[in-house]
């Protein structure tokens, strides 16, 4: 049950997205109209300490008007690594510099509208290097500890779905691998 695209045109474009009108034909031979938004990739991350916390940014989003967690994240230049490009969102919004990162995930947010893609990258040790270049990206940067994490997305303090996808994998890694750990030590 394939739907093909059969042409498409921009109808508006920036430096940011383009929205474009795509003939889609149907399995069985209709067409329909259909819009779509195409994004430029988008660089994620974070650090995970010692203690199990994850550095995460409290912030307004003005489009639905919530107030939530989220990570470090931002566009991916023209010609940037998307790994340095997270790195480098993580350091410009938090002032910590991540050590080596991990790939924990990539998604797409809402294909069915988009062909935005986020990349999601991890490290296990990070340095304060100061204050964020870009502190108007956030109300305020904490140390969060991953097992309250569940919490957090249940009452609704996650409300972007890669960002809670990404936090429920984290706590599942790194909780789960010190479990392990403890049991084996316990053996």
């Amino acid at each position: 049950m394939q739907w093909t695209k059969q042409n498409e045109q921009t109808v508006y474009e920036n430096r940011w997205f383009s929205v474009n009108l795509a003939d889609v034909e149907l399995p069985d031979g209709r067409h329909l109209d259909h819009f779509v938004i195409r994004l430029r990739p988008v660089a994620v991350a974070t650090v995970v300490n010692e203690a199990n916390e994850v550095l995460l940014l409290w912030r307004h989003r003005f489009i639905t008007d919530t107030w939530g967690w989220e990570l470090a994240a931002g566009v991916v230049e023209d010609g940037e690594d998307i790994a340095r490009a997270a790195a480098r969102e993580l350091e410009e919004e938090t002032g910590w510099r991540p050590g080596p990162l991990h790939h924990l995930m990539s998604v797409e947010p809402s294909n069915g509208l988009t062909d935005a893609r986020h990349h999601i990258y991890w490290s296990e040790r990070g340095e304060y290097v100061g204050h964020p270049v870009d502190d108007f990206e956030s109300d305020r940067r904490e140390w969060v500890p991953l097992k309250l994490v569940p919490d957090l997305i249940a009452r609704g303090e996650v409300p972007a779905a890669n960002m809670a996808a990404a936090l429920l994998l984290l706590h599942h890694l790194r909780l789960t691998e010190d479990q392990h750990h403890l049991g084996a030590a316990e053996d």
